[in-house]
């Protein structure tokens, strides 16, 4: 049988394409304050967003335990499956990448298992996701996808223009975006998941600015393919992606809502794009 695709809920997959390709998805934690929440299964994204938009703390996020991938591996076995390839977020942004591995070693000869640190977050990630669920329908092998997404991972970018640095403060992810930033509130920072890490790429004076630099950004790299949004309950999603359609030409835009686990970092409003480059 083909292979199981499995990702962690921090590659924000809409629930159509996680249907289609059949992929399985361990989901994070999300707390606030007291009260604990299975990401897309006690809360889907909207949910998460209107809770955002009332509770006077910000939420926090715990990794899935080595057991839940464990789970998720036994289920593909189940199901007939003799492989699975996994997908995580960044290992310097989250424990995901570790709590695959150490469930893998308990399938050794039971199951074919390759973790993949992708060094990338949101749909950046789910994207490879998708592509590795395509290659399987092709009769790929583990090793064969597993070879493909390494190959593409340095070639994948992700950008985001926050509307807003609290989440990324308080929440420890802003690693050395936070010495270009510093209090720089009036301004509109634009990050870069970059190495594994959120990196600084620079600051705009005005959220409309700020969108025309992600553009301009994106065509900068010259040929790309994989062209998708990312964005956080942004209300002008729609007006933005119209923009990027007549900037690059391209039509048939993925637009991914980020969900809870990069939301809770990222903040409200925020907007991203995400692609690949083939030169």
């Amino acid at each position: 049988m083909s292979v199981k695709v499995v990702v962690d809920s921090g590659g924000d997959i809409p629930s159509n394409l996680v249907a289609a390709h059949g992929i399985e998805v361990v989901p994070l934690k999300i707390r606030f304050g007291n009260r604990e929440y299975v990401d897309t299964v006690d809360l889907t994204t909207d949910e998460f967003w209107e809770l955002c938009e009332t509770s006077k703390e910000l939420p926090q996020t715990a990794a899935p335990s080595s057991g839940d991938f464990e789970r998720a591996f036994q289920q593909a076995k189940t199901e007939g499956f003799d492989e699975v390839v996994c997908i995580t977020l960044s290992s310097d942004l989250s424990a995901t990448f570790q709590a695959a591995s150490l469930a893998a070693k308990s399938f050794q000869g039971i199951l074919k298992i390759e973790v993949i640190d992708s060094r990338l977050a949101t749909f950046a990630m789910g994207n490879l996701a998708i592509a590795s669920s395509i290659e399987a329908s092709k009769g790929a092998n583990v090793e064969q996808i597993a070879t493909l997404v390494r190959s593409r991972i340095p070639h994948v970018h992700a950008f985001g223009a926050l509307d807003t640095l609290d989440n990324l403060r308080k929440g420890g992810r802003i690693g050395k975006a936070a010495a270009l930033f510093g209090s720089l509130l009036s301004f509109k920072p634009i990050i870069d998941v970059r190495n594994g890490v959120v990196e600084a790429d620079s600051k705009q004076r005005t959220r409309g600015k700020a969108l025309s630099y992600l553009i301009e950004k994106t065509i900068s790299f010259g040929e790309i393919t994989d062209l998708a949004i990312i964005h956080a309950n942004a209300p002008d999603v729609e007006n933005f992606a119209n923009q990027l359609r007549s900037a690059t030409g391209v039509q048939d835009l993925i637009i991914a809502k980020i969900g809870a686990v990069i939301g809770t970092h990222a903040g409200p409003r925020t907007m991203g794009i995400t692609f690949r480059t083939l030169n």
